[in-house]
This record gives C-alpha cells, structure tokens and sequence, in this order.
C-alpha cells in the first residue's frame, strides 16, 4: 500500500471569537479518502453556539472536554435538547440537524468521526447550515424565501440580511436558548466516561464498547466505537479486523509507539503518537500500541457497527499477564506496564 498512514492533526477551517472548526485533510491523510471517512473537531468558547446544520454522513461525536448543550432533530423527530458532557458519544444518522452550545468557562470540543461514503467528497464532511452568512437560505431570491415563509419580501431581506458569522457565533450572555430535559438523552447518547467497562485489567488498561446493544442508533450510521485507556507502559497487543473493517483512532490523551505490519509482513509505520492525533489502520492490516509512562487513551471508531478483532499470538510469545478477546474482540490484549 503506496498510501500515507503518518498520524495527523486537524487543520483550522473557520472560527471566530465563538470557538472554532477543524478538520483532517483527505489531502493529508490519504487514509480517508480511500476509506471514506470523515473527521472533524469543534471547539467553542464560553457563550459560542454552532449554528444549526445538517450533514452529508452519518457520523458519531464525541465529547472530549467540557460540557454543554446540544440540540438533535432526528429525520421526522421531534427536537431533542440535551445536556452533554465529557465522555458522551452521540450517533447521528443521515438527516440530523444539531446545533452545540457552550455557557460554561471550560472550552467545549466535539469529535465527529463518520462515514463519507454517500457524501459529496471522500474523505471530508459537507454540512449545511440552515442560518448564517452560508446559510442555505442566503441562497434563494426573496420571492423564494419569502413564500417559504409567508412573510413580505422586505421582510426577508431584514431577517436573511442580519445573519451574522459563519458556522459559529458568540451569544450574548442573556440570550436564553432551550433548556435541556434529562429524558432525552434516552437512547441518544452514551457516556463512555461512566458506562460499566466492558474490559479490566489491573495495571494494563479499561475499555468501553459502544455498539448496538448500548446505543442502537448506531446501528443506523453502521459504525461502531469503543474508548481505551491504558496504563503507564501497558501494550494494546497486535491485532486485526477480521471483518474488513478500518480502524480509526484518535488520541485522546497521552502518548506511545505504534506499530502497524501490512502485507508479506512489512511494517507499514512506526511512530509515537501523541494527544491530537488520528491515524487509520487499514483492513487486515495488524495493528500494536505500547504507551509511555504517563498512560495513553483513545477513542476510535470502527466501520461495522458489531466490530470483530482477532488477536495474535499471546501464548506463542509467551507473554504473561495479556488477556486476548475482551469486548467482542475490539480489545486486543493488554500486558501491564
């Protein structure tokens, strides 16, 4: 394979004084282009709204840091405002419209990881923001609009005409948005943070899962997800999908060398790995992750919404302490540090 697997960081796409909006390169990151997949990172500051929009790819966000609120409006659903937090992982099928919002002192920041098989471009999100300087509605003529809306054209072009900021805003501290209701939060989001751990091994690591079974959403953007945290100097042992999934890891925390060997055995990368980071690990290809000391997590998602991985040779290296399968085989084996 001729293709690029060097970890990468985002590069900035728009922001302002409301937060800002990420992406990884297909141009970068050959890696999603050929796996159609998409990958993105939002941050807002305090009072920074993400407009709302809708998306080209079914994707999951994550929260890695702060908290906040979240407007959801599933295809021919009602609106679901949601407190948000650390930890949650929130699917979004095809047809989603969310808005994000953060009234707290702490950066607000989303992951989104997704499937960019059915969008406009491999390897890169397309959104749609419904208000906004690129609003869809900037778009039409007034007559258009107006009819839409059944209000006077002159209307229109003082509604349409006093949009401001592209993608993000930043609220005035006394503009109350929805509140968010507890209930629904019901089968739409699930926090890996606090979720019961599907793997643990004293001094080696812990894994969450996240698949049908905890959020059956997912089974609508066909993607599955699990978080990882090792310990200081734990190994995630070599593995690979043995359903011809890709695997694509983001480095939450942390730092460690990885290792990937591809085909007739050759290693593919070796690298260190640090916070920020995401590389894709192709199909079939074996995969390994030794953390430094001070420990290394990462939440990855993996192109099956009921991910299979097949461990490799524990006993024959004779290894003591690593423990194969786990979690339906997402987790390949840990040996404490």
């Amino acid at each position: 394979m001729d293709v690029d697997l060097t970890p990468k960081l985002p590069k900035n796409v728009f922001g302002g004084d409301g937060g800002s909006y990420q992406a990884w390169c297909p141009d970068d990151l050959g890696m999603l282009k050929r796996g159609n997949i998409g990958a993105a990172k939002l941050g807002l500051q305090k009072n920074g709204l993400a407009l709302p929009r809708y998306s080209d790819s079914a994707k999951v966000a994550y929260v890695l840091q702060g908290n906040g609120v979240a407007g959801v409006v599933l295809p021919e659903k009602d609106e679901k405002v949601i407190g948000i937090r650390k930890g949650d992982a929130i699917a979004l099928p095809f047809g989603a419209v969310t808005w994000w919002y953060n009234k707290e002192d702490t950066e607000l920041i989303v992951l989104f990881l997704g499937d960019t098989s059915k969008g406009h471009k491999a390897g890169s999100f397309t959104d749609f923001y419904l208000t906004g300087t690129n609003g869809i509605f900037t778009g039409f003529s007034t007559e258009f609009v107006s009819r839409a809306w059944d209000v006077d054209e002159s209307t229109v072009k003082a509604l349409v005409g006093s949009q401001s900021g592209k993608g993000i805003v930043k609220l005035d501290g006394s503009i109350k948005l929805p509140e968010p209701k507890k209930e629904d939060r019901d089968r739409l989001v699930y926090n890996c943070e606090e979720a019961p751990l599907d793997v643990d091994i004293k001094n080696g690591g812990r894994v969450v899962v996240l698949n049908t079974k905890n959020l059956p959403l997912v089974a609508e953007i066909g993607l599955g997800a699990d978080l990882v945290k090792l310990d200081g100097g734990a190994m995630c042992s070599p593995g690979f999908s043995c359903d011809s999934a890709l695997q694509v890891t983001y480095i939450v925390s942390g730092s460690g060398r990885v290792q990937v060997v591809g085909v007739d055995g050759k290693r593919v990368l070796e690298t260190t790995v640090k916070a920020g980071q995401l590389f894709i690990v192709p199909r079939f290809f074996v995969v390994s992750k030794i953390c430094d000391p001070d420990g290394m997590s990462w939440f990855s998602i993996i192109t099956t919404p009921e991910p299979g991985v097949h461990p490799l040779g524990w006993k024959d290296v004779g290894v003591e302490g690593t423990v194969a399968g786990g979690a339906g085989g997402l987790f390949q084996g840990v040996v404490g540090g």
